[in-house]
């Protein structure tokens, strides 16, 4: 056969490999997705979940279907995932909660780190350090020394153990050498509700806990617990300029197995990103008390790193450990 001709049907062939793997890569998701929420219906986490899967199916025009898994502070729904068929068709949408529960868990299944992958961070939102009305201070450092003075310390209310709210006292307390009891609730209504009451004398809020309570006068608010200032509260300053290296960011972010082909990550983190630009999306973000952040999957894999490795630092040193 001619030279010519075998180096013609040569490259036709090789045109046409590339053009089937380029619709293979193009025809996923083929099948429903299934975006699982470690929490409750009807929280904020499952609520922006459901908003944003109906863009997701906007976006590639196959259903992403909201599974909530519920128990284990979070650690049977995200294991699932963890466990899941690399594939694309199985996601993770959690919260800073996973970071803690890497350390704080006893009975979790999975690792964290090596068993999932991060696909983007959705949004980020402070917690808010307040204290009742009538309280003696007026900045985080009067309330640290009056920690440090009053004796027997001050009441701290925490939404549970191993909660965001319950992990900023520990750090609060290693920090700066504030003497702090911890006093946890069965969730942010009730430590609220002890907050009004005067049963105890501070509580990190998440802030559409906060927002509301400062706005009506029942909560004095000092300080938010990301590095940067906060659009919710944009008068309060971050207690890491203060208090170097206390950072509490309460992130959403998007997870899939470990091990999916990384043209799916990247066809995911590009949904997010367009989701994220959508109105009602940021409407949604801002009455959670956050701020759209969309990452890249490699910038949310350090976040995610550094608050296990910090989590677990805090953890150990205050010998905590829930079942």
């Amino acid at each position: 056969m001619d030279r010519h001709i075998v180096t013609k049907h040569t490259l036709a062939l090789a045109v046409c490999l590339v053009a089937a793997g380029g619709a293979g890569a193009q025809e996923w998701p083929s099948q429903p997705v299934r975006v699982v929420v470690p929490f409750a219906a009807g929280g904020g986490t499952d609520v922006l979940t459901r908003m944003l899967s109906r863009k997701f199916s906007d976006g590639t025009g196959q259903t992403f279907l909201v599974d909530n898994r519920v128990g284990a502070g979070g650690n049977i729904g995200s294991a699932s995932v963890a466990k899941a068929t690399p594939d694309g068709n199985t996601l993770l949408l959690t919260t800073t909660t996973l970071a803690i529960n890497a350390s704080l868990s006893k009975s979790i299944s999975f690792d964290p780190v090596k068993d999932l992958q991060p696909i983007s961070q959705l949004m980020s939102s402070p917690l808010v350090l307040c204290v009742p009305p009538g309280a003696p201070v007026k900045s985080a450092r009067e309330l640290v020394d009056l920690a440090k003075k009053r004796k027997g310390g001050l009441n701290a209310a925490s939404a549970s153990m191993g909660s965001t709210s319950h992990i900023s006292i520990e750090m609060m307390k290693q920090l700066t050498g504030a003497e702090l009891v911890h006093v946890p609730y069965n969730g942010s209504g009730p430590a609220t509700t002890a907050m009004l009451s005067g049963s105890v004398d501070l509580f990190f809020a998440t802030a559409i806990v906060g927002k509301p309570q400062a706005d009506s006068g029942k909560f004095r608010c000092l300080a938010v617990t990301t590095a940067r200032r906060s659009s919710t509260f944009p008068d309060l300053p971050p207690l890491a300029a203060q208090y170097p290296g206390f950072e509490m960011d309460l992130w959403y972010a998007l997870f899939a197995p470990a091990g999916t082909p990384r043209e799916r990550i990247n066809r995911m983190n590009a949904e997010v990103v367009k989701a994220l630009k959508a109105q009602d999306i940021r409407d949604a973000i801002t009455r959670e008390g956050g701020d759209p952040s969309a990452s890249t999957p490699e910038e949310m894999a350090v976040t995610f790193r550094n608050d296990v490795d910090k989590f677990a630092r805090i953890v150990k040193s205050a010998n905590l450990q829930v079942d």
